[in-house]
């Protein structure tokens, strides 16, 4: 019987701090299954690509997390008795920004469909077939303002918030069957969706960042990947923060 591939499925793994944690998963030694939405495609195939020229395993799915049908799907075809489900880092999420008396309905709906119940959806689904490997990691990206709170930031942060108690309580559910589950919550990180933001709000953050920098996507990509080592096996229903020093 030919021996399963040791796999790690990163969600939104084509862009900023999900880019990076598939290239550092890859380098450690697992295959890479990276997903992304349609219009990432292009990006998805140029991480794989890039992997693929440094001697490692990837490949790449097209997938929007709120399909819970779609979900199903790709564990059924691509990952169930196919591979070694070895890690699942749920990285995939928006942010929709508005005051609470402003925010529209479908903004906080959407924010809380993509970020919490997308990443339960997956959770779920790797947690099937994990509990019959008796072994798996699950990390869940989760954020300082999920920790914190932040002004015009209410659907986000109750969304990263969810992921925490999601976290803990996945953790002592599965705990008993070898899988360990955390979450790792990045403070401001340069990525495509912090760069957005107005440049005197970013130099606020700045400023009440002990560590006088922003942190890159490859802080949280090795924090991931210890949590995803054995190193980590005793370790499970913890928030790790990467922040800097950063606490609202």
């Amino acid at each position: 019987m030919t021996e399963k591939v040791k796999t790690a499925i990163v969600t939104g793994g084509a862009r900023g701090i999900g880019r990076a944690i598939s290239l550092c998963l890859s380098e450690k030694g697992w295959q890479i299954y990276l997903t992304c939405l349609e219009n990432e495609q292009q990006e998805a195939q140029e991480v794989c690509s890039f992997i693929q020229s440094r001697g490692g395993k990837a490949r790449s799915f097209v997938l929007d997390i709120r399909d819970h049908d779609s979900i199903i799907r790709l564990y059924k075809e691509h990952v169930k008795d196919q591979v070694l489900l070895d890690v699942l880092v749920n990285n995939a999420g928006i942010a929709k920004d508005g005051l609470i008396v402003r925010l529209k309905p479908e903004d906080w709906s959407e924010v809380i469909q993509v970020n919490l119940n997308g990443t339960f959806y997956c959770l779920q689904e790797a947690s099937k077939i994990m509990l019959r490997q008796r072994h798996g990691r699950i990390i869940n990206i989760s954020s300082l303002v999920g920790l914190s709170g932040n002004p015009g930031q209410s659907n986000y942060s109750s969304s990263k918030a969810g992921l925490v108690g999601l976290t803990k309580s996945a953790a002592l559910e599965l705990a008993p069957r070898g899988i360990t589950v955390n979450a790792v919550a990045p403070g401001f990180v340069e990525t495509e969706m912090t760069g957005k933001l107005d440049p005197e709000v970013k130099q606020k953050y700045l400023d009440k960042i002990p560590m006088r920098r922003y942190g890159t996507p490859e802080d949280v990509a090795k924090t991931v990947a210890w949590l995803a080592s054995e190193d980590a096996g005793y370790i499970t229903g913890q928030i790790i923060s990467v922040n800097g020093g950063l606490y609202l």
